[in-house]
């Protein structure tokens, strides 16, 4: 396992980043994913500055369908650490468990008709290309 690096251990460059997760998310808790990382500061400044820019900057997808996006990426790559961290950010903004129920069937089924295209090697119809 990899150690995890705590505020109190942590160099200032770590600690700044820990800071601006802290302000960002408006919490005191650092979750064991940056803690990991912390262990190549410039891999955790590179993480951070793009889960944050991806995940809280203004735009037209609001905060809960960017968690359901990044549970529904997670489940179909098999990270559970990112798929019980986002579930838990997702319910804190408003999944509930029937929404839950619905990501995973359309992620089963997007993942099963992708196979099947990507086996017959099917070519895409000409109204569907841009």
């Amino acid at each position: 396992m990899t150690n995890l690096i705590e505020y109190e251990q942590a160099s200032d460059e770590v600690r700044a980043v820990y800071d601006d997760i802290r302000a960002t998310r408006k919490t005191e808790y650092i979750n064991n994913f940056w803690k990991a990382i912390a262990n190549h500061p410039p891999t955790l400044q590179r993480t951070w500055q793009a889960v944050k820019e991806v995940m809280t900057s203004p735009g037209e997808i609001d905060p809960l369908m960017r968690e359901l996006i990044y549970i529904a990426v997670s489940v179909t790559n098999g990270c559970d650490y990112c798929i019980s961290s986002h579930s838990a950010s997702a319910r804190a903004k408003g999944m509930t468990d029937t929404m839950f129920g619905e990501l995973l069937a359309i992620v089963a089924t997007a993942n099963s008709t992708n196979r099947l295209a990507d086996g017959y090697k099917i070519p895409v119809d000409e109204q569907f290309k841009t």
